[in-house]
């Protein structure tokens, strides 16, 4: 007989994957990863220990590690042509504060987005930012395109003259004027820094847009949104920062870097090198499939004009209906599985209720549904939001059907998505 506190963590740990297995997985910052990809995140890499870069370790027995961090170091390389990469930060929060190590001085200035108009909170003077002792600004931002005011930013960085730009966010919905910061970042001697966290997987498959390419000096980015892999992150960086990067990752931020999500990292890399240009596209494709529906139903979604969103995200202004907590908290009785958002026009201080609802679509691509599947999404959404139906009701219709996608697409080996080992 188990142990009473094994057997109450392991229950809860079952019945997880049970909620997800029949549910419409939609925050913005998950994913599934592939089974193979499971595998080795169960393994005895799960407890070793690994310092220092590839070839050059302070323990002894890495060899195997050095083979793993080295082909996910050449594939993260070859996919984003970037010419240097690191693999080993554990989380997108932590990329951010070495790439600020890496390019800052305490007290430098630096622009990011306010959190209420998408920025993440690692932008913030409060976080990231703050422990590298930085001046936060913010970027101008336009409520009408839910972006950054072009020229009023332009003017801002000649006036501020910061140290770093910052561009990225949590919402994200367009791409960012990279290329039109460019050069006026190089007069006032400012580096760019492009947070990929929610885009990676789509900047991966080449729906998005290439922020080295356009001009940034630094792309950080989570390995698990939508690029669908294990939670960690990964910089990638010109040739010019490559050394300061590599130190303010170790030793600077990180110690052992979980060899068993490089390891999965690795897999998930070699999967999107095969299918990633597939899977980002109809990414993109859902998103704008499931926003243009919402829409026909009465939902008031944003940016309409513009498409609703070119990214995995749509964003929804529920604040009529309910308000952003009150519809996620339904959605959930209903095993729709959202989250609230705060919209630039919401009080950064009262974020209880905010207005918005924040909607992704790259699980459910993950798992095979296209543009049909989505109609059907937003009847379950309306059902709950908009018809006010009982959500216990819905949930019934959502676990039948559900239970059609329980295969991970756009990968090597897909079968069972929810399946991985018999918990006692």
């Amino acid at each position: 007989m188990l142990n009473p506190d094994v057997k109450t963590i392991i229950d809860a740990v079952e019945g997880s994957q049970e909620l997800f297995k029949y549910s419409l997985p939609m925050i913005a910052s998950e994913n599934i990863t592939s089974p193979i990809a499971r595998q080795v995140l169960c393994s005895d890499l799960g407890h070793r220990y690994a310092e220092g870069q590839v070839g050059h370790r302070f323990y002894q027995g890495c060899g195997f590690v050095d083979v793993i961090e080295g082909k996910a170091v050449e594939l993260s390389k070859e996919i984003f042509n970037a010419p240097h990469a690191n693999v080993q930060p554990i989380s997108g929060v932590n990329c951010n504060i070495a790439a600020f190590f890496a390019l800052t001085n305490p007290g430098d200035n630096i622009m990011a987005l306010a959190v209420p108009c998408g920025g993440h909170i690692s932008h913030a003077k409060y976080s990231a930012a703050g422990i590298c002792g930085l001046k936060v600004h913010t970027h101008p931002y336009d409520y009408d395109t839910m972006n950054i005011n072009v020229d009023k930013m332009i003017n801002d960085i000649r006036r501020i003259k910061p140290k770093v730009v910052v561009f990225g966010a949590s919402l994200f919905l367009f791409p960012h004027p990279v290329k039109e910061a460019r050069e006026v970042c190089d007069e006032v001697g400012a580096s760019i820094v492009y947070d990929g966290a929610h885009v990676l997987g789509l900047i991966a498959g080449g729906e998005f847009q290439d922020p080295l390419k356009e001009g940034a000096d630094v792309l950080t980015g989570s390995t698990h949104k939508t690029f669908p892999g294990p939670q960690g992150g990964m910089i990638l960086c010109k040739e010019k920062y490559a050394a300061e990067i590599d130190e303010a990752v170790f030793p600077g931020t990180v110690s052992n870097f979980h060899l068993h999500h490089k390891a999965a990292l690795a897999i998930t890399l070699a999967e999107m090198k095969q299918f990633g240009k597939d899977y980002a596209r109809q990414i993109v494709k859902n998103a704008q499939a499931l926003g243009a529906y919402m829409d026909d139903m009465g939902f008031n979604v944003l940016c309409k004009d513009l498409g609703y969103t070119k990214s995995h995200q749509v964003a929804v202004d529920v604040s009529k209906i309910g308000g952003g907590s009150v519809i996620a908290q339904d959605l959930e009785r209903a095993n729709i599985i959202a989250n609230k958002n705060l919209f630039p026009w919401d009080d950064v201080h009262t974020t209880d209720n905010p207005s918005g609802l924040r909607l992704g679509t790259q699980e459910l691509t993950r798992l095979g549904m296209k543009e049909p599947e989505m109609k059907e999404v937003a009847r379950f959404i309306k059902r709950v939001a908009i018809d006010k139906e009982e959500p216990e009701k819905v949930k019934k219709d959502v676990v039948l059907f559900k239970s059609q996608y329980q295969t991970v697409k756009y990968c090597f080996d897909g079968e069972g998505a929810y399946e991985f080992f018999k918990l006692r």
